[in-house]
């Protein structure tokens, strides 16, 4: 992955991955509005990402769970199905809406197919960690969302440029706070802006 670097004005080369990107209050799309995203990867090739602030309303992660017939292991102690029927499922974009991502605490870690994204923080794409979340043999903190956010080369930056998007540094206690609805205001709050007060050519972070 690349370093994190701060996307200047000039539209020079420079990348995100590991940030928080924040919708301006004007966003024309509305299935971005008032999100918070965190940029898993960003490149000359493009960029993907997660949305972490919007659940979605008709599917439970036991029901996940039930889908993909994955059950408790065999003497698994840990295992809580009020905690588990408590777990949201995140829509995390609207690109591959049926594949599952989970976001989560470097306190997990698969050699094989977890990627570190920036101290702390973790992506896992297999079924191997729904099993472990459901043994209790899990990440401490962890975000299930289903389908992405992509953008194609230079996209993004062409989006910031016009003001579509604020950034800022990951605060893991955003990210996986049980809150979804406080995390637009939070992020916000941390670059130092109150939306009602933000207009639409308003500067970048």
């Amino acid at each position: 992955m690349s370093t994190l670097r701060s996307l200047p004005l000039d539209g020079a080369h420079s990348f995100l991955d590991g940030q928080l990107l924040v919708a301006m209050p004007l966003m024309t799309d509305t299935r971005f509005a008032r999100s918070v995203i965190y940029l898993c990867a960003h490149s000359e090739d493009g960029a993907m990402g997660l949305i972490i602030n919007q659940t979605a309303p008709n599917i439970s992660f036991p029901d996940l769970l039930d889908r993909l017939d994955i059950m408790p292991g065999e003497g698994s102690h840990s295992w809580q199905p009020d905690a588990l029927a408590s777990m949201p499922i995140h829509v995390g974009g609207p690109v591959e809406t049926g594949r599952g991502f989970v976001l989560h605490s470097s306190d997990y870690f698969v050699s094989e197919s977890t990627l570190s994204i920036n101290e702390g923080i973790c992506l896992t794409a297999t079924l191997d960690i729904l099993k472990a979340i459901a043994d209790g043999r899990g990440p401490s903190r962890a975000i299930l969302a289903l389908g992405y956010a992509g953008w194609s080369p230079g996209q993004l930056e062409d989006e910031i440029q016009a003001n579509g998007w604020l950034h800022c540094p990951p605060d893991p206690d955003i990210i996986f706070s049980p809150d979804p609805h406080a995390k637009y205001q939070r992020a916000m709050a941390k670059i130092g802006i109150d939306p009602s007060h933000l207009v639409a050519d308003a500067g970048h972070a």
